[in-house]
């Protein structure tokens, strides 16, 4: 082996299983300049892979990624390997077999009869704890959880995860290969999905949850959190991708892991879409219908140009959210002024009320249409039996497209047609959702910064690994814990803290850990100290 920046680097490099995955992970390991030998006992199969390895070499020298020279070089170091036995001179063995237990624990039996005993056995598995892996090979020291992304040429994360009985040496060859690969790599703890995936559940669930109580549509969720959270695809679009029969197995694993955990609990919705065929993308029909030819749904749309404000705009609010909103409305043309600046002054087009947390507004006396922001709670929790809008978006606003408005059977039609021209103004599409605490984003938003806090306390992982986690093994777009301290701790805190009230469930418990950051007053950037470090405050 040869020794790298944080352990040794093997010189031969085994990896069972040439599909979509083991493929991909054998074409990191030719590049990085490890012998690789590619095993799978399908003949047809490791014939696929080992041409789609060739193939994909090929595209990237002609898109000019990737030099001729070096391109030829990884292929030479490429073998495959037809019988388990051709792995016996192997340094390290990633197996990536499909995602059954006894399967997994017969491979690394076997492996443990042909390899050295120095050998590293690692496993690709992302659902499946590599502890009940590992006690099927002698030495389970020498096992260790190297999860990779889908497809692993193109994902920069590799995920090491440490199993009960991992050993230092076992991890450091981990780590060390994946650096060599280029891979950014992140540390977890064995657990149910390890880091990255258990951070990212409530992304589905809450969506599944969303919809279950016709707070918006499939479409709706989709949109608002594209151009309101900037994420790549929504989460009704990630399933369909994934495979909906897939990721209600990886739900129903979780429930099970952990005894019944209510954050994790499987969604009806999902299994009836399974039962009735409709698995995603390929059956052609999941939450989308997709066509032979053509997209499943239009490109959305591009923001209205912002401009054109005129009159007088309150804000009442402290937040980075209010900060955003008078920052935005001033650029917009909008006389801006506080609550204490208004008063005595001519009626304003509109009042924001931004923090609100119920009780008596913070506004000026005299009359003009009211939206409530429904972070803390729903409108008509905040506003009961009032005649105001309600609204929702996230800071850092000058990253979000798109606002959230609701009503309920009191508001005002001046309250809700003055609130949408407003956001109009600064350049964002209006999405019109039934009312719930946080409505669509918010709390999607709040429960994976909830998860993510969950897994921080229970030391699974570190805020570094965990960011760096959700925005390259899932394309996120930014960290949801750097995400969080921009838009302040007791602001998720309090949105918790309002569905748990409002819906009376434990699945919207606040994690220990969060709630410990709002007590000492360390609440994201405004103080300089969140879940990260902000010297500039």
């Amino acid at each position: 082996m040869a020794q790298g920046e944080h352990g040794a680097v093997p010189a031969v490099l085994g990896v069972c299983g040439a599909g979509t995955m083991g493929s991909g992970i054998a074409q990191l390991g030719c590049l990085a300049g490890m012998r690789t030998l590619l095993h799978d006992p399908d003949v047809a199969a490791l014939r696929r892979g080992t041409e789609g390895i060739a193939a994909r070499l090929q595209r990237e020298v002609e898109r000019g990624r990737l030099d001729a020279e070096r391109a030829r070089a990884a292929l030479e170091r490429l073998s495959p390997a037809p019988a388990l036995d051709d792995l016996a001179a192997c340094e390290l063995v990633v197996e990536a077999a499909p995602e059954r237990l006894e399967l997994k624990r017969e491979l690394f039996r076997a492996l443990a009869g042909i390899v050295s005993a120095d050998c590293v056995l690692a496993t690709n598995t992302s659902s499946l704890l590599v502890t009940a892996i590992a006690t099927a090979a002698d030495h389970p020291e020498r096992v260790v959880g190297m999860h990779f992304f889908n497809p692993p040429p193109l994902m920069a994360l590799l995920e090491v995860v440490a199993g009960a009985d991992s050993g230092a040496r076992a991890l450091a060859i981990a780590r060390a290969t994946g650096e060599a690969m280029g891979r950014r790599v992140i540390e977890a703890v064995d657990g149910p999905g390890f880091l990255v995936n258990r951070c990212s559940r409530p992304f589905g669930l809450e969506a599944l949850r969303l919809l279950s109580e016709r707070v918006a549509t499939v479409q709706q969720i989709d949109r608002i959190c594209r151009l309101g959270g900037g994420f790549r695809m929504g989460p009704f679009e990630l399933m369909d991708l994934v495979g909906v029969d897939v990721a209600l197995e990886v739900a129903r694993s979780f429930y099970e892991q952990s005894f019944g955990e209510p954050r994790w609990r499987p969604s009806p919705i999902a299994a009836a879409m399974v039962a009735a065929g409709r698995t995603g993308r390929k059956a052609g029909r999941g939450y989308y219908h997709y066509p032979r030819s053509g997209s499943h749904r239009p490109p959305d749309p591009e923001p209205p140009a912002p401009g054109g404000g005129d009159g007088l705009v309150v804000v009442a609010g402290e937040s980075s959210l209010a900060l955003g909103l008078v920052d935005a409305a001033l650029r917009a043309g909008w006389e801006v002024a506080t609550p204490a600046e208004a008063d005595g002054r001519r009626p304003p087009f509109l009042i924001l009320e931004v923090d609100a947390e119920g009780g008596e507004p913070d506004a000026p006396a005299q009359g003009g249409p009211r939206a409530v922001c429904c972070a803390s709670g729903s409108l008509a929790a905040l506003d009961p039996g009032g005649s105001s809008a309600g609204f929702h978006a996230l800071a850092p606003l000058d990253r979000c497209r798109l606002v959230e408005l609701t009503r309920g059977p009191d508001t005002a039609d001046s309250a809700a047609l003055a609130t949408e021209r407003f956001f109009a103004t600064l350049g964002m599409h209006a999405e019109w959702v039934a009312d719930s605490p946080g409505l669509v984003l918010g709390r999607i938003f709040n429960q994976l910064v909830n998860e993510a806090a969950f897994a921080l306390g229970e030391g699974v992982g570190s805020v570094a690994d965990i960011d760096a986690g959700m925005r390259l093994g899932l394309n996120y777009p930014r960290g949801v814990l750097e995400w969080a301290d921009e838009v302040g701790l007791h602001q998720v805190l309090a949105g918790l803290e309002g569905l748990a009230l409002e819906r009376g469930e434990d699945r919207y418990r606040p994690a220990p850990a969060l709630r410990s950051l709002c007590l000492s007053g360390r609440l994201g950037r405004e103080t300089g100290e969140g879940f990260l470090l902000h010297p500039e405050g």
